[in-house]
């Protein structure tokens, strides 16, 4: 079914690489999720973070090495403009371990490939290679699930419609060629509509784990033991609700919105954006932390921010009451 996949380039993501016999050890102690998770057919979404319980950056874990008797080689997809940033940070907490974290950015070829005919493209379809001949035979068939093939690995990351990363090495052939080509801005509306955050350098530190919903997107492992920042991620999970989170909007009005944006809604909601999208006509469609419905409001700012009028509109997914 050659036409039932689109490509999108995204060249904005990189790669930082953690190598090592105790790679998965010394990022259990860095990250939010259990890494101990991660295997030749599992991938996991991670959260980088400051003392403060503060998000540094979202990590995308994957094992390259398709052998599971060698886990030591693990990329981490996060954007390219925080790759280095990350990759460093990481780098100060090696001391003794024999790891070695590098941003190898350059070195990787990082795609999107989604669904535009998901009755063609059934889970674990054979046969979906591109009109060259290239491409997957077999893709993951669950959330999270990853595959070697073709000397790169696909990682299902979406449903409805379906989507995977395509991460192979930028020197060799681009298994996903002779496909069409899909539009950047696709795959972000595509992130908003599935309620997935991400974090970029004008949001960086600015939100606690559970603000990006990341204990709903199964980012957190709770009984895992210390990395940096659980106290305080911790202490948000078990002492009380937690009354700002990721919600999704949509302006009435013609407007833009970029990631670390800030505004009030019509009902005296103040929102930070984390990420946001321009729809037909100039609205905005957004993800934004804000005080959660019937929360009291923040305190008004000596310079009120800016009102915007939006809809909010529901995730694929409950938030905690």
């Amino acid at each position: 079914m050659p036409n039932a996949l689109e490509v999108i380039g995204l060249e904005d993501l990189g790669i930082v690489r953690v190598r090592g016999v105790d790679a998965v050890r010394f990022l259990q102690g860095q990250l939010s999720n259990d890494v101990a998770r991660l295997g030749a057919g599992d991938s996991i979404l991670a959260g980088y973070h400051n003392p403060q319980g503060r998000t540094i950056a979202l990590l995308r874990l994957v094992q390259w090495d398709a052998d599971p008797a060698t886990p030591g080689d693990i990329l981490a997809v996060v954007p390219r403009e925080l790759a280095g940033v990350v990759a460093s940070r990481l780098a100060k907490f090696v001391l003794r371990a024999k790891v070695k974290v590098a941003d190898e950015s350059a070195a990787w070829r990082v795609t999107g490939i989604v669904d535009v005919e998901p009755a063609a493209v059934a889970r674990g379809a054979q046969g979906t290679g591109g009109a060259d001949g290239t491409g997957p035979r077999e893709l993951p068939s669950s959330v999270s699930a990853q595959a070697h093939s073709d000397g790169a690995v696909f990682v299902r990351v979406g449903d409805e419609p379906a989507r995977w990363l395509v991460i192979s090495p930028a020197d060799a052939p681009d298994p996903m060629s002779g496909y069409a080509v899909g539009d950047r801005q696709t795959w972000l509306r595509l992130d908003i509509a599935a309620g997935q955050p991400q974090v970029y350098a004008a949001t960086s530190e600015e939100f606690v784990a559970q603000m990006l919903n990341l204990d709903v997107l199964n980012a957190i492992a709770f009984d895992k033991g210390c990395y940096t920042g659980q106290e305080v991620i911790a202490r948000a999970h078990y002492r009380g609700r937690v009354k700002r989170r990721m919600q999704r909007f949509v302006s009435r009005d013609a407007c833009h919105l970029s990631p670390g944006d800030s505004g009030q809604l019509a009902g005296g909601r103040t929102f930070k954006v984390v990420l946001a999208t321009q729809l037909a006509g100039g609205r905005c469609e957004f993800l934004a932390v804000a005080p959660l419905v019937g929360a009291a409001h923040d305190e008004a700012a000596t310079t009120p921010p800016a009102t915007t009028v939006a809809d909010q509109v529901s995730l694929p997914y409950s938030l905690p009451d």
